[in-house]
């Protein structure tokens, strides 16, 4: 047998890629600061910097794309989209956006006020940009296992429930307009969140008649992996699955970019019909007519199907595998990760791959940077330089529980073959730890400073 199960497609079109030379590499990667969000996407050979829009899209979908009616108001592929989230989710109401961050501004300067708190069992990047955009505060309370990067606990992107509870009675329901359940968490290694933890936040929001929220980005890879460890799941139909995760929430943002299969698009869909409301007048002002929120009328019908082939179980058991296969493939390499694995990224370690470099250096940013030297492949820090901030109170730098790397897979891309060069570079950056040194940032914005912050080597220390 195979180590992974064989890919559950036929590939009809390809596009070429090319690996530049080490000395263009290097070139590239100093011209763009030393940041990859910065390299032109043709100089990358094989680019696992995100997930999010990256999907090669079926037959069906690119068929749906000829089917677009682009007139401006109340076009047909919005009905059938209405149709797929209603069937899919259960949510009478939504509006769809151009993509997930586009949907948290609407709910967030919706429902946020100064002084408020957003809890969440870990913000994502974006997320947490919006919510703090407000005034309010984006708090994040995950499960303690989600710490201890080499258990293997089936679902470390719980809520930790008990903190959950205890916050909303001090802080009082008055000032927590949102509860939030990231599924699956990506800041937190792409973990799944179990079906009784989200009963159990459920339980205390509706307590405190607190509305209660998924960010659900990758809803489906989640129910895979409920049905997969979670007692009295593996009989049951991902569709089943989804259907309960979702009737405990009040609502959900998504960037369809991830289990949506498409390359744009996401929505924001709501149970509260005077919510509804609210958010489609604001949409109305920052996105577009109610009916399209952004979107051509093709992108509209490319998501409506994505979001029902996402539920196939053939392709939900490839996408788990194929990402496995990396990880293992990584292991093999001694290269250090999270585990369990989870379905749309493999995260390196990199405090452990990279011990000789202080947090204050990032060496998230160093493994990332010598991933691009040594074989062309993008990847993305989620650890020092996309959290760490002065504390408000005291201005000490605060850094993130995790210092990790993701190497982040676009769904129906990339082969076996391409994943195995992947993981002979970071073998090989493992084999010269000792020679790395860390970064400094030369220039950055105030928020999200990850995506556009300039950085230079040090040389000997940064203190220097």
């Amino acid at each position: 047998m195979p180590r992974t199960p064989p890919e559950m497609f036929r590939i009809k079109v390809v596009e070429p890629i090319r690996l530049h030379p080490p000395e263009v590499r290097e070139s590239k990667i100093k011209e763009a600061g030393y940041n990859v969000f910065r390299l032109s996407a043709e100089d990358v050979f094989i680019d696992l910097l995100t997930d999010s829009g990256t999907t090669a899209m079926s037959a069906k979908q690119w068929g749906g794309l000829m089917m677009g009616d682009e007139s401006y108001a109340q076009c047909r592929n919005y009905f059938n989209l209405a149709d797929s989230i209603r069937d899919v989710f259960g949510f009478e109401h939504f509006v769809p956006t151009h993509q997930g961050r586009a949907a948290e501004n609407v709910l967030f300067s919706t429902i946020c006020k100064p002084g408020d708190i957003v809890i969440n069992n870990m913000h994502f990047d974006t997320t947490r940009a919006n919510v703090e955009a407000q005034g309010a505060e984006a708090r994040n309370l995950p499960a303690p296992e989600l710490f201890d990067l080499e258990s293997d606990h089936p679902f470390k992107g719980n809520m930790d429930v008990d903190k959950l509870r205890q916050t909303v009675e001090y802080v009082g329901a008055g000032h927590i307009p949102a509860i939030f359940v990231t599924i699956t968490n990506n800041s937190g290694g792409g973990q799944p969140v179990s079906m009784a933890n989200i009963r159990e936040s459920s339980i205390v929001a509706r307590e405190h008649k607190i509305p209660i929220f998924f960010d659900a980005c990758r809803f489906a890879e989640n129910a895979w992996f409920i049905k997969l460890r979670e007692e009295g799941y593996a009989d049951k139909s991902i569709q089943d699955i989804v259907t309960e995760m979702f009737s405990y929430v009040d609502g959900a943002t998504m960037s369809a970019k991830k289990d949506g299969m498409v390359n744009i698009g996401g929505f924001l869909a709501v149970r509260d019909p005077k919510l509804f409301e609210r958010v489609a007048q604001k949409l109305i002002l920052v996105e577009g007519f109610p009916s399209y929120g952004g979107l051509a009328g093709r992108d509209l019908e490319a998501m409506a199907i994505g979001l029902r082939e996402v539920l196939d179980e053939d392709y939900l058991s490839y996408r788990y595998h194929h990402t496995k296969f990396l990880a293992d493939a990584l292991q093999e390499r001694g290269v250090p990760i999270m585990t369990p694995t989870g379905a749309h990224a493999v995260y390196v370690d990199a405090k452990r791959a990279l011990p000789n470099i202080p947090r204050e250096e990032f060496p998230g940013q160093a493994f990332t940077v010598e991933m691009y030297l040594r074989g062309g492949v993008r990847v993305v820090e989620i650890g020092s330089l996309m959290f760490a901030a002065p504390d408000p109170g005291t201005g000490e730098m605060k850094f993130p529980e995790m210092e990790l790397v993701r190497l982040a897979l676009p769904r129906r891309v990339y082969t076996i073959s391409q994943l195995e060069f992947v993981a002979d570079t970071a073998g090989e950056i493992l084999e010269h730890a000792d020679e790395l040194g860390g970064y400094r940032i030369i220039s950055a914005p105030k928020v999200l400073r990850h995506f556009t912050a300039q950085l230079e080597p040090c040389i000997g220390s940064c203190d220097s």
